[in-house]
């Protein structure tokens, strides 16, 4: 027996109402008799397939299936016949009707939060039709395949990849290693449609914060390739840059805090003020172009490097390894070599790495130390990314800026040690 009967019908009554709406709001200038379905129709569909749902219980799976072919037809029937009338080839309106009957049926026999979820998604969807086809009208082919190429990587191949180490050092794991280059790619993805979409100056902020939260290497790789196609928009190409490391500091500071609070408050201050630095510089270079005219404007050719990705995946295997072999045979003495071997590719597992080890390993002076000389190697490695993969103007900015901060965090923490 389905337990709390009403309360499902309810459910599949309001679901059928929140779908009703939508259809009958878009059909309101019809007059009566003029339209297959409207607001009371849709309704009534998804009551029915509760009811359906409901009768199936008590006596067999298949009377759910003749009550949804029954409607499925006779919907079709008046659905076709209003089309023959008005020539209008859009099914739309049909589906919505299935769907609302079987969310109905779903609504009493599944989970109540799935078919509520299923029903808001189904009427959103209605309901954007209009900004949907225009944003597909502006899709190119290169844009379409390289959301293909994504979605495959990420729902197809990944989960075929083993999940566990695969070398005599446990540093190579084939699934992590593609998740890395699924996650480099999604940077540039969607670096590419926030600049195509806000312009080059929100574009390339929304992208450093987006991708910084992600990867800041990455995000430098990416955003260097966009100066060297366009080297007038490099001062705010730099600014990106200097925004995501803004961003990779930010992160640094919250992931280590969380496995160690007594981290806080060393890493907020020397990193803290590093990171300010970076701010500002970035502030300064992304918003110092006052008028629209003077802005550069970024013409985008590639949604989706894959051959980049791809190089600073292996880049990130090669220093894991090395970072494997250091551990193994240097043991404690290696772990500053450690974290500046770990901060060539990637902070955060190193980040990881220290802030246990502060739990009983080293003390928090080493652990912030040790952590530390990752961030600077990384940000000394973004800046000479800039300059090889972007452009010299580029490449001096970021250079300049990750100086004056790596000197700050450095000077805050020596003054505090003394």
């Amino acid at each position: 027996m389905i337990r709390d009967p009403l309360l499902r019908l309810a459910v599949a009554f309001a679901i059928g109402l929140l779908i009703g709406l939508e259809r009958g709001w878009k059909q309101r200038e019809e007059a009566e008799g003029e339209r297959t379905a409207g607001l009371r129709t849709y309704t009534l569909a998804s009551v029915l397939g509760g009811v359906s749902a409901v009768l199936a219980q008590e006596t067999s799976p298949v009377f759910l299936g003749l009550s949804f072919l029954g409607f499925a037809l006779g919907f079709s029937a008046f659905a076709w016949l209003e089309a023959k009338t008005e020539r209008n080839f859009s099914v739309t309106g049909v589906v919505a009707a299935l769907l609302a009957f079987a969310l109905g049926a779903y609504a009493v026999l599944g989970d109540l939060q799935v078919a509520v979820a299923a029903s808001v998604i189904v009427t959103l969807t209605l309901a954007l039709k209009q900004p949907l086809h225009a944003w597909l009208r502006q899709l190119t082919w290169p844009e379409i395949r390289s959301t293909l190429i994504l979605l495959a990587m990420t729902f197809l191949f990944l989960p075929l990849l083993p999940n566990r180490t695969i070398d005599p050092w446990g540093a190579i794991n084939p699934a992590a290693i593609w998740l890395l280059v699924i996650i480099l790619s999604s940077i540039s993805f969607v670096g590419y449609f926030a600049i195509r979409i806000m312009g080059s100056q929100a574009g390339i902020a929304m992208a450093a914060l987006a991708g910084g939260l992600a990867s800041s290497t990455a995000t430098t790789l990416t955003l260097s390739r966009l100066a060297k196609e366009d080297p007038a928009a490099s001062p705010l190409v730099a600014g990106g840059i200097l925004l995501s490391g803004s961003v990779m500091v930010a992160r640094i500071i919250v992931i280590a805090s969380a496995i160690n609070v007594a981290l806080l408050v060393p890493l907020a201050w020397t990193f803290g003020l590093a990171g300010l630095v970076l701010v500002l510089a970035a502030a300064l270079l992304l918003f110092r172009q006052s008028s629209e005219s003077a802005r550069p404007k970024l013409q985008l050719k590639n949604p989706l490097d894959l051959s980049a990705a791809f190089k600073l995946a292996a880049l990130v295997v090669a220093i894991s390894l090395m970072a494997k072999v250091v551990t193994t045979y240097a043991g404690e003495t290696g772990l500053n070599i450690l974290a500046a071997l770990s901060g060539i590719a990637d902070v955060d597992a190193i980040t990881l790495s220290f802030s246990r080890l502060s739990l009983g390993g080293i003390d928090v002076t080493a652990a912030v130390i040790g952590i530390g000389i990752a961030a600077a190697v990384n940000t000394i490695v973004k800046a000479g990314m800039t300059f090889a993969v972007g452009t010299r103007k580029a490449g001096w900015i970021v250079g300049a800026a990750s100086a004056a901060a790596i000197a700050t965090g450095g000077l805050v923490q020596f003054f505090r040690m003394s």
